[in-house]
């Protein structure tokens, strides 16, 4: 799970992305890590995962991850090489999904690079120097799908008929996700590669004390069907140098409710349509599990190991909370709250599996 952070310069990108990798040095209940100079590990938080290890006597907790990658800076002409504008295309088609951080606080010795405060007109140079790169990119593969096309071949007609479609959204300013995927070509999403298909979480970059992102950017996120966070970079980075008790008091002397990069984190998290099941067991590790929205219990066992899906016979479920309720899996069989599934089950949210092979 690999989401970008984007922005234009001094929107608080990098702030952010250092407050995601300081917290790699807290000792409190939400770690990060850095793996490498541009990419920082973040934990999902979760609190149904200790509560579930508490109950089944697990010895390590082991939480759901995301990857925050920080994208190189982003200029007006990036589709046309301005800036490090190839290297950031190349790295943003990378990722999964796209965590564009929109500055919206008024601090006067932060100079924009406009010369103006404006998240709106900020979300639209970078959304249109996407649309500008997935038009080129459209027109390239249109040529190589029509040949096939004239050839016969029925996915290639559905793919090469797609992409007409798509090349006239991204010609009229329109992302390509506003196109649905073809059903007689499975791969023609994937073949495209298209910035524009991805999810995008917009991070309004706030003055300290505000808990909401501005209306505007609320609506237009809203017209796109994107999700929005309101996070203030700078307070964020000062929280991630204290331990836990020094930043809770920080927070309340600025008004600010939770972590602020824990709704990042969160968001990006239900952006990707991800739910957590659990595997947990006595003296075990207890392991917050990420799996597609929709999922089945086969799939399940595949996000474990290739070698258990092969090996998949049945599975026993609960639900985390009848789990913590009953006090344990024995107790848990015994009141019948324990179920055995097929293959075919679908995955809900919080279901506490074991896979028996």
């Amino acid at each position: 799970m690999k989401v970008g952070i984007v922005g234009l310069p001094n929107a608080g990108k990098s702030t952010l992305f250092n407050a995601l990798t300081k917290g790699g040095a807290q000792t409190g209940d939400y770690p990060f890590t850095t793996i490498e100079p541009n990419v920082a590990v973040a934990q999902v938080p979760d609190e149904r995962l200790e509560k579930v290890a508490e109950t089944v006597g697990a010895s390590e907790l082991v939480p759901a991850k995301i990857d925050f990658h920080d994208i190189a800076g982003l200029v007006k002409g990036a589709s046309e090489g301005e800036g490090l504008g190839n290297q950031f295309l190349a790295s943003i088609r990378e990722t999964d999904a796209i965590c564009h951080v929109v500055r919206c606080h008024t601090e006067s010795d932060v100079p924009h690079p406009d010369g103006r405060v404006d998240p709106l007109a900020d979300i639209e140079t970078i959304e249109t120097e996407l649309v500008l790169a997935d038009y080129d990119q459209v027109e390239r593969r249109l040529g190589r799908v029509a040949k096939q096309a004239k050839s016969g071949d029925k996915e290639a007609q559905v793919e090469h008929e797609w992409l007409q479609a798509v090349h006239e959204a991204l010609a009229a300013g329109r992302p390509a996700r506003s196109i649905p995927a073809p059903e007689g070509a499975p791969h023609a999403v994937r073949n495209l590669q298209a910035l524009t298909t991805k999810p995008i979480l917009y991070v309004a970059n706030v003055d300290e004390g505000d808990a909401e992102a501005p209306e505007a950017v609320v609506s237009h996120a809203n017209s796109v069907r994107a999700g929005v966070v309101a996070v203030s970079a700078r307070i964020e980075g000062e929280l991630a140098e204290l331990d836990a008790a020094e930043a809770e008091e920080m927070r309340e002397s600025y008004g600010v409710e939770g972590s602020g990069l824990a709704r990042l984190v969160r968001a990006a998290y239900d952006l990707l349509e991800l739910i957590t099941f659990f595997t947990a067991g006595e003296g075990k590790e207890a392991v917050a599990r990420p799996l597609r929205r929709g999922a089945t219990a086969l799939e399940a066992a595949g996000t474990i190991h290739t070698e258990i899906m092969e090996a998949f016979i049945k599975a026993e479920v609960i639900g985390w909370e009848q789990l913590v309720e009953c006090g344990g899996y024995a107790p848990a069989r015994d009141k019948g709250q324990l179920r055995i599934e097929g293959r075919d089950y679908l995955v809900a949210d919080g279901d506490v599996i074991t896979i028996k092979v």
